[in-house]
C-alpha cells in the first residue's frame, strides 16, 4: 500500500493545489491526507487512488468550514475591537465573585450541592433528584432555601456604585 500511495502523491498534491490555490496550504492538505489514510487506513473494498481523494476533498472541506466559523466569530464587535480594560470593573467583578464564594460556603452542604446541581451545571430537577436519590419535592425546597438565603444575603449588601 505505501509504494501505491507513494505513486499517488503527485496527483493528491496536484489536487490539494487545485482546492487551496496555495503551494504551501497543498503542502499542508498533502500532509493532513496521507496521515489520515495511515491513522485510519483504507476499507478492503475500495480503491486506494479514489479513498485519498475522497480524504484530500474531505479535509479540504472540514478545514474550509472551520475557518468560516473563525473568520465569522472575528468579525463580532466585541471580538474586532480592542477592548478597552477597565480596571475597576475587574476589581469589583472579583469582590463580587468572592462574596458569591464566601455566601455559598455558608449554606448548609444539602443547599449548596442542589443549588449548583440546579443553578451552575444546570442540570433539571428531576436529574438532580435522581443523582442524589431524594425525592423531587426534597431538591425544590432544598432549591427554594438555598436562593432564599443567597437572595437576602445579598439584598443586605449596599450595591456598589462606580466612583
Amino acid at each position: 500500500m505505501q509504494k501505491e500511495m507513494i505513486a499517488l502523491l503527485p496527483a493528491i498534491r496536484r489536487f490539494a493545489y487545485s482546492l487551496t490555490g496555495s503551494v504551501h496550504d497543498a503542502d499542508d492538505l498533502l500532509q493532513s491526507t496521507v496521515e489520515r489514510v495511515l491513522a485510519k487506513g483504507v476499507p478492503d473494498d475500495v480503491d486506494l487512488k479514489k479513498w485519498m481523494f475522497r480524504v484530500c476533498k474531505n479535509i479540504f472541506i472540514d478545514d474550509y468550514r472551520a475557518r468560516k466559523v473563525r473568520l465569522k466569530a472575528a468579525e463580532q464587535p466585541e471580538l474586532r475591537e480592542a477592548s478597552v480594560v477597565d480596571g475597576e470593573s475587574i476589581v469589583q467583578a472579583h469582590i463580587r465573585l468572592k462574596e458569591v464564594h464566601a455566601a455559598m460556603a455558608e449554606l448548609p452542604d444539602d443547599q449548596r450541592t442542589v443549588i449548583s446541581m440546579v443553578a451552575i451545571q444546570g442540570l433539571p430537577f428531576k436529574e438532580v433528584a435522581e443523582i442524589l436519590e431524594i425525592p423531587l419535592g426534597t431538591v425544590m425546597s432544598r432549591l427554594g432555601r438555598a436562593r432564599a438565603f443567597l437572595t437576602s444575603r445579598f439584598k443586605q449588601q449596599p450595591e456598589r456604585s462606580p466612583a
